[in-house]
């Protein structure tokens, strides 16, 4: 947040009658940048919809800002603490919206994590909020300066062009899920077992992207409903074009469709975890049943082995035995041949039984 602080265009001053920017390290700065000789002259009605970015307030610019343009204690509280629930709240001379976007960075270290916007919209402009750099305010500010001459900007116009721009990052992660998706659900049929710690790492990450894009999106119907309730009712002090109200109820049916997407994404990851879980159990089992015979057939024939190994110790002792005054190898060769015979018989009996199939 400090190194934000520091940042050469932390504010940045719009109006709907000019193509220029004015970008300011403080309050004061816009002053100079803008060549303007008071804060009136900046904000004249003739200058057309004004729009105010300020990117990571400091407690007395809050302060500052909220004296000057009547935001309500309740309002400067929320900026100020950062609120992450997303809510449309009324007030006298305003009407406050608060909307997350995310940080869509790919190489940050943030990516996906919740960045909050915050527009306080006046009859005659509009503040905006956030304590982390984002794209919407310039992406916004360029969609101005090519329609303007197609249609009427207004404070609602800008804020609704902000929650479009929000809504808009979602779709490519989105597509980039469903593409991830397909491609997990064909590789879970021909993965090896030997490949289960990569493929299930990459099942957990997914659907943990998939579950931040769901926590991010969860709630944003709702919000827009109601602010497009309010806009076809009228309740706040702007003029209200009944186009916004289309606008709003045109990115609601996005949000929703999203979130059946989300959800029938997460259906199929759950469903190639549990499937892949389900051929790693199987492929265990087959593995301890090849086990288990192995061991059963070295099992066998130590057990063959173990009467040769009692017999030629008997023999073996010094005591007497049969054949001990013989002079002669048959006692020999007939305790070799019986101890031959004898694993033979096994053998056979053990093959015969299915033992060494």
């Amino acid at each position: 947040m400090e190194r934000n602080q520091n940042a050469p265009d932390r504010f940045s001053f719009f109006t709907s009658e000019r193509d220029e920017t004015v970008h300011a390290p403080s309050i004061s700065g816009l002053l100079g940048e803008s060549k303007a000789r008071s804060f009136k002259d900046l904000f004249r009605a003739d200058q057309g919809i004004w729009w105010l970015d300020v990117l990571c307030p400091s407690d007395l610019e809050m302060r500052i800002l909220a004296k000057a343009f009547g935001i309500h204690p309740l309002t400067a509280e929320d900026i100020r603490v950062q609120e992450t629930r997303e809510k449309v709240e009324l007030f006298k001379s305003y009407y406050f919206v608060c909307f997350r976007s995310f940080d869509h960075d790919k190489d940050s270290e943030d990516f996906l994590e919740p960045v909050n916007i915050y527009l306080v919209v006046f009859k005659e402009g509009i503040l905006s909020f956030h304590f982390e750099p984002t794209m919407h305010p310039a992406n916004v500010r360029r969609r101005i300066r090519q329609l303007r001459d197609y249609l009427h900007v207004s404070s609602d116009w800008i804020s609704y062009a902000i929650i479009d721009d929000i809504t808009d990052v979602f779709m490519p992660s989105i597509h980039e899920m469903e593409q991830e998706t397909d491609a997990i659900e064909d590789a879970v049929l021909i993965a090896r077992s030997d490949d289960s710690g990569a493929m299930l790492r990459r099942i957990g990450e997914c659907r943990k992207r998939v579950m931040a894009l769901f926590r991010l999106l969860f709630g944003k119907a709702d919000v827009i409903k109601q602010f497009a309730k309010r806009s076809h009712e009228g309740l706040s002090n702007g003029e209200r074009s009944s186009d916004v109200g289309l606008y709003l109820g045109d990115i609601q049916d996005h949000v929703i469709t999203m979130t059946q997407t989300l959800v029938q994404i997460e259906k199929i990851l759950s469903r190639s975890h549990a499937n892949y879980l389900a051929q790693l159990s199987v492929d265990s089992i087959s593995m301890n049943n090849r086990l288990n015979k192995a061991l059963g057939k070295i099992t066998f024939i130590a057990t063959m082995l173990v009467p040769c190994t009692l017999l030629t110790s008997a023999f073996g002792m010094n005591v007497a035995v049969p054949g001990r005054d013989v002079n002669s190898l048959w006692p020999f060769f007939t305790l070799c041949g019986s101890m031959v015979l004898f694993v033979f018989i096994c053998f056979l009996y053990a093959r015969r039984r299915g033992a060494f199939q």
